[in-house]
């Protein structure tokens, strides 16, 4: 066999290899890449003690209420990844622990509190950070530009997150944001008279990377129609849009949405979309609302919807 065969060989098993995968640890392989790419090349994290924090406190929490609220373990791979998302995103002044600690409690905990017909309304780290965000604002910030648009970087997290994206069955979710975003961007460069590449480039950012691929991807958080998918998401992008506006115009009384746009219009649009899609079910199928939803919950085969949540 020559070299060239050999090779294509190789590469035709990996990707086969690569398909047998279970989406949840291609997740968790993705959202480790970002950790470990961001702190190499640019110290995203400002200290490891951070992500011992964010992350020790997610899978302790997962481990207690779980078995205190169900009596089995709980999904250690949902609270990981909730666990590395807190530890990314979050950037409170100084030195403070404290925001990765209470942080790393509500997202778990907000799974196991704020139910409806037998499901969590927000995706974990979301309603984490959407809530530090707006209760200390003075506090605790956003992860935004720290990794400059790198070519590099960008290409290598992109490239792994439309691979995997693609292989849950939640692309489609992704690409109907993206391209709503660059819509709205070019209707705002015309509004405010900013050029259209300073009002997309922000999606290239480290926050949007995980905001795009994790949060608004969630399979457990979002609605039960792909195309019930793609509709939240182009009005997560419309929502978001709308608050970059008012802060353009200086409306001071939502102020609070200003620190982070996506974080906190998918934190507003996601939970009332849930309950409004679990409520539409359930009434129409008059069966018993927990019965139904968890028999929902498993998706097509080989999506992320299998077995426990991703976070």
């Amino acid at each position: 066999m020559t070299r060239t065969a050999e090779a294509g060989s190789d590469r035709r098993t990996a990707w086969l290899r690569l398909r047998r995968l279970n989406p949840k640890h291609l997740i968790i392989l993705l959202i480790t890449v970002i950790l470990v790419v961001g702190e190499w090349r640019y110290s995203i994290l400002g200290g490891y003690e951070r992500l011992a924090a964010a992350l020790g406190t997610c899978l302790a929490t997962e481990a207690v209420l779980s078995r205190l609220l169900r009596g089995r373990s709980g999904s250690l791979s949902s609270a990981y990844v909730s666990g590395i998302s807190l530890s990314l995103l979050l950037k409170p002044q100084a030195a403070l622990l404290w925001p990765f600690w209470l942080g790393g409690f509500l997202a778990i905990a907000s799974k196991y509190v704020i139910r409806y017909h037998d499901r969590h309304l927000w995706n974990p780290s979301n309603f984490a950070v959407g809530a530090l965000v707006i209760l200390a604002p003075g506090s605790v910030a956003i992860l935004s530009h720290q990794w400059g648009n790198d070519l590099g970087t960008n290409a290598v997290i992109w490239g792994l997150g439309i691979l995997i994206a693609g292989r849950a069955r939640v692309l489609h979710v992704t690409v109907a944001y993206l391209v709503a975003y660059v819509s709205i961007a070019v209707l705002r460069g015309a509004i405010t008279g900013v050029p259209v590449l300073a009002e997309i480039a922000p999606v290239t950012g480290p926050m949007y990377q995980l905001f795009i691929f994790f949060m608004i991807t969630d399979p457990r958080t979002t609605v039960g129609t792909r195309r019930g998918r793609i509709a939240v998401a182009v009005l997560v992008a419309v929502v978001e849009g709308a608050i970059r506006l008012a802060g353009d115009a200086g409306l001071g009384w939502l102020t609070p949405l200003y620190y982070s746009p996506p974080i906190l219009a998918l934190f507003l649009v996601g939970p009332a979309a849930m309950w409004w899609d679990l409520r539409g079910r359930a009434a129409a199928a008059g069966a018993p609302p927990g019965a139904r939803d968890r028999s929902a919950e498993g998706g097509k085969p080989g999506s992320v919807a299998e077995g426990e949540p991703i976070g």
